[in-house]
């Protein structure tokens, strides 16, 4: 593999490979800096057959088409192996980096679209996510992110019955809580710091998209699970693009039902103990 990774770099950058680097974070493939003979760097990231790299290449693209949000530049995507430009980061998201996140998340969700959902099926850590358009946002999120995701969960021996039981008990209440938005919004769909590059106080890059058109706030709850960002980046957002009420006190918790699930589903443990105080909180 490592011969047919050297030639297709030698291919799409016209030098030749000169020192592959591990690099940490691959959830669905290994990753590598890699230098290149007089100078110049890129990322490669090999993945098994069905590792769904093509996909992630094609998700890059759409963002660099459709919005001005920072990627990686995409070389080649297929498969089992991805090529992408490299951007400089290893910094915190210190409050620059948080407030220019704002404002380019902000203008991330501008884009709209008359449905919710997108033109394919996407990936969430590995895993389907499926869009199918939908004139609705809370059935949306009810059917193909809550009760999909805990049904794979389930399926995979990582929730148990019990809770999925509560949490299709929670689906059929959401709209005591939940909202439909002004119009779908285009969201990178997996914003956490590892996917967030900084540098000097600004975002050099978001990676690893789970792309789609959604309710912003569901994107906006999620950059809150590991601490990624915090009240800098929402007074900033919120200049920009007001946050309904309601949106900390409740709906924060309800839509990060949608990453703990998806935890659940990968690794189980204490994600699922995570998933049932949310839904106590909420009376099921």
């Amino acid at each position: 593999m490592r011969a047919e990774v050297s030639d297709t770099v030698a291919k799409v950058t016209g030098k030749r490979p000169e020192r592959f680097q591990p690099l940490g974070g691959g959830c669905i493939g290994d990753v590598y800096r890699v230098e290149l003979e007089g100078g110049g760097t890129v990322v490669a990231k090999l993945g098994d057959g069905g590792s769904g790299l093509g996909l992630e290449g094609f998700m890059l693209r759409y963002l660099a088409d459709h919005s001005t949000l920072p990627v990686p530049r995409v070389l080649h995507a297929e498969d089992r192996l991805l090529i992408m430009s490299w951007i400089e980061g290893g910094d915190g998201v210190d409050a620059g980096a948080q407030a220019h996140a704002a404002e380019l998340l902000a203008a991330l969700h501008g884009v709209t679209a008359k449905r919710f959902g997108f033109e394919r099926h996407t990936l969430i850590g590995g895993l389907d996510q499926p869009n199918p358009w939908s004139e609705r946002w809370i059935p949306f999120f009810r059917d193909q992110r809550l009760l999909y995701m805990g049904g794979q969960a389930q399926a995979a021996g990582r929730l148990p019955k019990r809770l999925m039981g509560r949490l299709e008990a929670l689906a059929g209440r959401l709209e005591r809580w939940l909202e439909e938005p002004e119009h779908p919004s285009l969201v990178h769909g997996d914003v956490w710091t590892g996917n967030v590059l900084c540098r000097r106080g600004r975002v050099a890059g978001f990676v690893d998209p789970a792309i789609y058109y959604a309710h912003p706030e569901i994107e906006l709850a999620f950059s809150t699970m590991f601490g990624t960002f915090s009240e800098t980046f929402f007074a900033r957002y919120g200049e920009i693009r007001p946050l309904r009420p309601g949106f900390f006190e409740e709906r924060l918790d309800l839509y990060n039902l949608y990453p703990l699930l998806v935890h659940v589903r990968l690794f189980g443990g204490s994600y699922a103990a995570s998933v049932e105080r949310t839904l106590k909180r909420f009376g099921c």
